[in-house]
């Protein structure tokens, strides 16, 4: 008898692999530096209520390089139109109370697995159950929050180099509710949050068992669904296609067998969220707090950041993996000041060392990728034994350019 599993699934088949993103054109690039710089400039997120204030470092660390692009590729690359989107973005998530929404709070709406995370497709994509028919609330605004809740779950727990998630939809009635359609008013209210706040968010929905009621309501809503998101629709296919089924939940047609039961599946999957989420925030935090951050090193996928070396290890105090390095040794009594030009002292390659590995919290070692930055004075410059050394701290803009790309 196969095992009844009643926790969320920690990772996909090694079998799921996902797409590669195509890279920039030049103009798309320029587009993406432009709004990047843009970001940077925020001096305050307007917003009512007295939550308008200065960027937090929970929103800079939402700014990821993915994150600017996605809204760039929802505008169709109109840049003004994304910097605008993105500033109402946070100003929703400010006055929505995002990050203020709890476990606690959400858990009673989930008792009956409404909605469940579980299994990735087979491009690595967090699978997220919606089950109409397990509808267990009347119509509030918890039921939204409850969506919005669980999408941000689904994001913490994407695998490296994934973006987007899988929607799996089963419209079956329950025998405590046969009418499965949400209200005309309530879905408006959903699809406006996703189109204009998780934007290039949907990979693909996949929705099984729609009535007839169910398929009218589709036909009301197609009109306020945007055409890119609508070709992502599949009713009524075999999921099999598109989620392994090892890893497709039973009622969905598939051989993985799962027992919802809220006792045991809400604090394990809130556990496993909350690991995931600080996991990627130290990771930022350690890559020096970096608006436009790369998502693949967030994830851990990237050894390096886009901060450049120097930058990341002056703002982390920890020179003394360069110690041994002065060996012109007439500098009598070296002050704390100096202690960052003795990174600098031992060949090229040792400016950069710090960085790769300080973004990890490793112990530091020697970057493949600063050797290739030829810098034939800075070998000179200990002997000159002058404090005038802070000089080749400028290696920093050619190196944040070389990790960007």
């Amino acid at each position: 008898m196969a095992t009844v599993l009643k926790v969320p699934l920690a990772s996909p088949t090694p079998d799921s692999q996902p797409k590669p993103q195509a890279a920039l054109t030049a103009d798309q690039q320029e587009k993406y530096n432009w709004l990047l710089e843009q970001v940077k400039s925020w001096k305050e997120v307007p917003a009512t209520e007295g939550k308008a204030g200065p960027l937090t470092d929970k929103e800079k660390f939402w700014l990821t390089r993915e994150c600017l692009l996605r809204y760039l590729r929802a505008t169709k690359w109109n840049q003004k139109e994304a910097e605008k989107r993105i500033l109402g973005t946070l100003t929703w998530r400010r006055e929505y109370g995002v990050e203020e929404l709890t476990a606690d709070h959400i858990s009673p709406e989930n008792e009956t697995g409404k909605q469940i995370i579980l299994g990735y497709d087979k491009e690595g994509r967090v699978c997220h159950y919606l089950n109409p028919g397990r509808q267990n609330t009347e119509a509030s605004p918890r039921q939204v929050q409850h969506l919005v809740f669980m999408l941000e779950r689904v994001i913490e727990l994407m695998p490296p180099q994934v973006e987007t998630l899988s929607l799996l939809i089963n419209f079956k009635s329950s025998k405590s509710r046969s009418n499965t359609a949400p209200g005309i008013g309530l879905a408006r209210e959903v699809l406006n949050i996703l189109q204009n706040h998780y934007p290039e968010r949907l990979g693909r929905a996949l929705i099984i068992n729609v009535p007839w009621i169910v398929n009218g309501f589709f036909k009301l809503i197609t009109p306020f669904i945007d055409p890119n998101t609508r070709e992502k629709l599949k009713f009524n296919e075999d999921m099999k296609k598109y989620v392994p089924a090892e890893q497709l939940w039973t009622e969905f047609n598939g051989s993985l067998e799962f027992d919802y039961d809220h006792a045991t599946y809400w604090p394990a999957l809130q556990k496993m969220c909350v690991e995931k989420r600080e996991a990627k925030y130290q990771r930022w935090v350690a890559g020096g707090q970096q608006i436009g951050e790369l998502e693949d090193f967030i994830t851990g996928h990237a050894q390096v950041g886009v901060a450049s070396p120097v930058a990341a290890a002056t703002s982390t105090p920890e020179p003394t993996p360069a110690a041994p390095a002065p060996e012109p040794a007439p500098a009598p009594a070296p002050t704390s000041a100096a202690e960052p030009e003795t990174a600098l002292a031992p060949p090229p390659a040792a400016a950069a060392v710090p960085t790769t590995t300080e973004a990890h919290n490793e112990e530091p070692a020697p970057a493949p990728e600063a050797a290739a930055i030829p810098e034939p004075t800075l070998a000179a410059a200990p002997v000159e034994e002058k404090k005038e050394e802070e000089k080749p701290k400028v290696v920093a803009p050619t190196e944040v350019v070389e990790t960007t790309a």
